[in-house]
Order: structure tokens, then C-alpha cells, then sequence
């Protein structure tokens, strides 16, 4: 047999396409999603973050035990009239007060004047968000809101101060609006420890990612020896 001519009895080879070794794009962006540094928080504009509210279990709890009490008594008291048995001694007792004493007695002033307080008292735990030791931090995601504790922050901070050469013992109180640093220093020229931990304590409330940092206020006095 002859041999086919032409195009369709020649033997061609295919191209082929080589998978390099060069990593996937995607496994580069997961992996240092993964193990890369977490990203940067977004700058709140003038720090718009807003306190924690408290729960207030505790005053809601005493006022509503109150109000059941009182409101127990006097149904009880309403369903003995209606029963046609005489209303409680202290009930008519207060009513006859009530209309004799004028206002200008000084019990119905002090009345007055302890329910006025109550009432501001449960007006200002209304309108105040309360836990003040809780500080709000920036936030990386849209959904999540995380607080630092103020003594948890003042430990970072003491810690942080303690690194620095010089440094003896040191105390941290952070409060809303400022960190107060106290350190003392047996070695070094106090201008330069100052100087360190303005640069350190600085650094480490940035770190913290507060959404509101507090202003740094730092002391630094020396060491008293006492003498034999």
C-alpha cells in the first residue's frame, strides 16, 4: 500500500501548553491576607466613635422592685375598700396629712425635694451612656465595636514605661481624656527619661487604636535615698 499524500497523512505535533512554576496570584493574596500585617484602620473623622451604654441592671432592678411593692400595696389596699373592709391605717393616716399640712410645711418641702432628686437621679442615668471605664477603639470593620478597659490601657502603658532605660517604677491612670504617667528614674538625666517616654508612651497609646486618643501627660521625678 502507498502511503497517503498530502496534509492528511503527515503527523503534526500539538502545541503544548507548560504550567510554569510561578504561584498563583490569588494563593500570593490570600497567603498574606493571612500572615501579612492586619490591615490599617480607617481614620474616624474627629474621632466619631460613640461610648459603650450600660446595660443599668442595677437601677432598673431597684426601681422596678419599688414600683411592685408600692403598686402591690396599694391594689391591695383598693380591693380591701372595694370589699367593704376599712382602707390601711397608713394609707388614711397620709391622705389626713396630705390635706392638713400646707405646703410650705417643712416635711412636705423635704418630700418634695427627695423626689425631685430621685427623679433628676433617674433622668440623668436616661440620657448618660454610662460605663465611663470602657474606651471606645477605631473600628476595622463596619460591624464590629471593640473597647479597651481604662486599667488595661494604664497597664500597657506603666509596662511600656518600665522599658525604658532609666526607669525605676512607674504608674498609669488613664482616664477619658488623659493618660497621666508618674515614673522615677535612679539613673539618667530626667530630661532625657522625659524625653524617651514621650517618645514610647506616645507610640504605645497610638497602638492602642483608641478612637479618641487621650492627651499624655508625663512626670518624671528622682529617686529619694534614704540615709542610714
Amino acid at each position: 500500500m502507498s502511503e497517503p499524500q498530502g496534509s492528511e497523512g503527515t503527523t503534526q505535533r500539538l502545541p503544548v501548553i507548560e504550567r510554569t512554576a510561578e504561584p498563583d496570584r490569588r494563593d500570593q493574596s490570600a497567603s498574606a491576607a493571612a500572615y501579612g500585617p492586619p490591615p490599617a484602620p480607617e481614620a474616624e473623622g474627629g474621632g466619631g466613635e460613640r461610648r459603650f451604654w450600660s446595660a443599668r441592671r442595677i437601677p432598673a432592678g431597684i426601681l422596678a422592685l419599688l414600683l411592685l411593692l408600692v403598686a402591690g400595696i396599694f391594689l391591695y389596699d383598693i380591693a380591701a375598700v372595694r370589699a367593704h373592709r376599712p382602707a390601711m391605717h397608713w394609707r388614711r393616716e397620709l391622705s389626713g396629712q396630705l390635706a392638713e399640712r400646707p405646703l410650705d410645711d417643712i416635711w412636705v418641702l423635704i418630700g418634695a425635694g427627695v423626689a425631685a432628686a430621685l427623679g433628676l437621679w433617674l433622668l440623668v442615668l436616661a440620657v448618660t451612656p454610662g460605663l465611663r471605664s470602657v474606651l471606645p477603639m477605631r473600628r476595622t470593620h463596619p460591624d464590629v465595636r471593640a473597647g479597651l478597659h481604662r486599667d488595661a490601657a494604664a497597664m500597657v502603658l506603666r509596662d511600656r514605661a518600665m522599658e525604658v532605660s532609666g526607669v525605676q517604677s512607674a504608674r498609669a491612670r488613664v482616664r477619658r481624656k488623659k493618660a497621666d504617667v508618674r515614673a522615677v528614674s535612679h539613673f539618667r538625666e530626667l530630661d532625657d527619661v522625659r524625653a524617651d517616654l514621650d517618645l514610647t508612651l506616645t507610640e504605645a497609646i497610638r497602638g492602642l487604636g483608641l478612637a479618641r486618643p487621650p492627651a499624655l501627660s508625663v512626670h518624671v521625678a528622682r529617686t529619694t535615698k534614704k540615709k542610714g
